[in-house]
């Protein structure tokens, strides 16, 4: 697994698409759904694009009770799937939201807690993390 991290339109989505070329990609941009489980891939390189945006859409629907474990569920499943055949790798691409402003509005601040929990257990999962910034990368995993 390889997460991707930095800031909005700071060049992720180009970065991913030339270290990898991959041919299935699944956004929460283009409101496409969150594929929780493995038989919704296609092919061996998958990108999620928009992590933040599918934890906004769980901590909307629910009150931010199990988003943590059930996000830590899908990871394993994840995981699982790559490790059944050679070659095969999420790429999953998250904004960081923690910078800046703590939100006043409660509900965008549980949405930046969790997605921010979630993030670091990506980061634990992960065999790979980059963050990028204004196109460049740095590797922290």
């Amino acid at each position: 697994m390889h997460f991707i991290t930095g800031g909005a339109y700071n060049g992720k989505r180009k970065w991913v698409r030339a270290l990898y070329e991959p041919k299935q990609w699944i956004s929460a941009y283009h409101n496409h759904p969150l594929p929780v489980r493995s038989n919704d891939f296609s092919e061996k390189k998958i990108v999620l694009e928009g992590i933040e945006m599918w934890i906004k859409n769980d901590v909307e629907s629910r009150d931010g009770s199990n988003i943590r474990a059930n996000w830590k569920t899908y990871i394993q499943s994840w995981r699982e799937w790559e490790r059944e055949e050679e070659d095969r790798l999420i790429i999953m691409i998250g904004t960081d939201i923690s910078k800046g402003i703590v939100p006043m509005n409660k509900l965008d601040r549980t949405w930046r807690d969790v997605t921010g929990w979630i993030y670091q257990d990506l980061t634990d999962l992960s065999n790979r993390v980059d963050i990028i910034w204004y196109g460049l990368n740095q590797q922290l995993k």
